[in-house]
């Protein structure tokens, strides 16, 4: 534990290093190169009288500071800024989710106000995004390390997983005025406590995570694998259908409150475009059956849909994209061969054996029987580890099936090396399905940080094999 504790202060001093490196890259390349994106210059007055702010009517104290914070605002972050200062005024603006652009908004208003006479109004907006983004990144380095260590129970290589989350080549993402930083924060905690057992806590992360970024309601699919585990226990182990039918309903009604936000950011825009009128002409998703305003707006705007991305033209970005894509692929088919070997390993008549290893899924038992017989832990060590996991029976955990897994196939997590905990299991598919959409679907090369943030949570031995370090992966997609 203390050895731990120690890696999580390492890990923060490591992810506030990397964030002072890459804000002062950001700003040796400012002041070496010219901007590629020069669209933080066009900025005209807010559609509406009351979207706009009066705040910094008078004289600006510090006008270059001011300017100079307003130049470094572009590609996204031009969205968000725009946002948090006027609102949605525009159908293609509804494609960026409304949380960060609250936050930007609020901080602006509140603790960074007193900046406005100095630099402008529209530079502390920038200023909050810029302040809000890399502190968030520092708590989601400090979460994806606690989940790390809980899914794989190994501080060290937890900690080599954190430090490439905090060096990854997409980090300029996480310093600027994108969703990467909140994103991350909302769904590593939120997966974090999932897997600690507080799941209201960690319903609550998850569906903050779908407010940031669309693809947050992915994460309703941990509620499923866990329900999908409580109800296999409650039927095969525990013989009592009625809990399993108890452990579906709240698996359901978990993952529904996480597709809340976006349901509800999609009826926001549903009624303010094709209700409350943008246009005199009525837009063609507002008369569809079920009215799909982000699908529209990624397929008409940003040109996403199945294959459109293959053109001859975006070849570059297939090589950019090539060397994560091909770690991800080939960490899917590794687990997944490594785990049918384990599948094939047990006695295919022992019922039991089989039933308890599935029962296990989605919990932290496997792993911790794994991390027991890794380490050669002392037998106080041990001791304590038992009474720890005990005081997690409260938490749906299954210790009959935990101690007849041990006597069952105690020689089997012994014999295999580098055996894959269980656990990785829902991000394999998580994973998987980022991958498939990286791919075919989204535009290939802006989904490279989805990949690598997954990528290093589900596999440090996997990568090692291919790679020759060890790196534990992590993903999710930018859309």
């Amino acid at each position: 534990m203390a050895k731990a504790e120690g890696f999580e202060g390492l890990v923060l001093r490591r992810a506030l290093l990397s964030r002072l490196l890459i804000l002062t890259l950001i700003l040796l390349w400012r002041l070496l190169f010219r901007p590629y994106d020069t669209s933080a210059s066009l900025n005209p007055s807010c559609l509406s009288a009351a979207g706009g702010r009066s705040l910094s009517a008078g004289p600006i104290l510090w006008p270059r500071i001011g300017a100079a914070i307003e130049a470094s605002v572009v590609w996204d972050g031009v969205y968000f800024v725009r946002i948090a200062e006027c609102g949605y005024e525009y159908e293609q603006t509804y494609a960026f989710f409304p949380l960060l652009p609250l936050c930007i908004s609020l901080l602006s208003r509140s603790v960074f106000a007193p900046l406005v006479p100095m630099i402008g109004s529209r530079a502390v907006l920038a200023l909050s995004g810029y302040v809000l983004n890399n502190v968030a990144f520092l708590f989601a380095a400090v979460y994806f390390y606690r989940l790390s260590v809980l899914i794989l129970k190994d501080p060290a290589a937890a900690f080599r997983a954190s430090i490439l989350f905090c060096f990854n080549p997409a980090s300029v993402f996480y310093s600027s005025i994108y969703t990467e930083s909140l994103y991350a924060l909302f769904s590593l905690g939120g997966l974090y406590y999932l897997f600690s057992g507080a799941t209201t806590v960690a319903m609550l992360l998850l569906a903050l995570s779908g407010s940031a970024r669309s693809n947050g309601v992915l994460n309703a699919g941990y509620f499923c694998f866990q329900a999908m585990q409580h109800a296999y226990d409650a039927i095969i182990q525990k013989k009592r259908p009625i809990l399993a039918g108890h452990a579906v309903i709240g698996g359901v009604a978990r993952s529904i409150c996480i597709f809340v936000p976006f349901l509800a950011f999609q009826a926001y825009g549903y009624s303010n475009i094709c209700l409350g009128g943008f246009s005199y002409e009525l837009r063609p998703w507002c008369k569809a059956r079920i009215p799909n305003l982000y699908g529209f707006l990624q397929n008409h705007y940003w040109g996403v849909g199945f294959l459109r991305y293959f053109q001859v033209k975006q070849l570059p970005n297939f090589l950019l994209a090539s060397p994560i894509l091909s770690l991800a692929i080939c960490s899917i088919i590794h687990y997944a061969s490594v785990l049918l070997q384990v599948f094939r390993s047990l006695d295919a008549h022992d019922h039991n054996s089989f039933a308890a290893l599935l029962s296990l899924l989605g919990t932290n038992e496997i792993s911790d029987a794994v991390g027991v017989s890794k380490n050669n832990l002392s037998s106080k060590t041990f001791q304590e580890h038992t009474v720890r996991r005990r005081k997690q029976e409260r938490k749906n955990k299954s210790t009959e099936s935990f101690q007849h897994l041990m006597a069952t196939d105690h020689a089997l997590l012994q014999s295999t090396q580098g055996y894959p905990s269980i656990l990785v299991f829902p991000f394999i598919l998580h994973l998987a399905f980022l991958t498939f959409t990286a791919l075919f679907v989204m535009h290939v090369q802006v989904n490279l940080w989805l990949l690598i943030l997954l990528h290093m949570i589900t596999g440090e031995r996997n990568l090692a094999r291919l790679v020759q370090i060890d790196l534990l992966s992590a993903l999710e997609s930018h859309a």
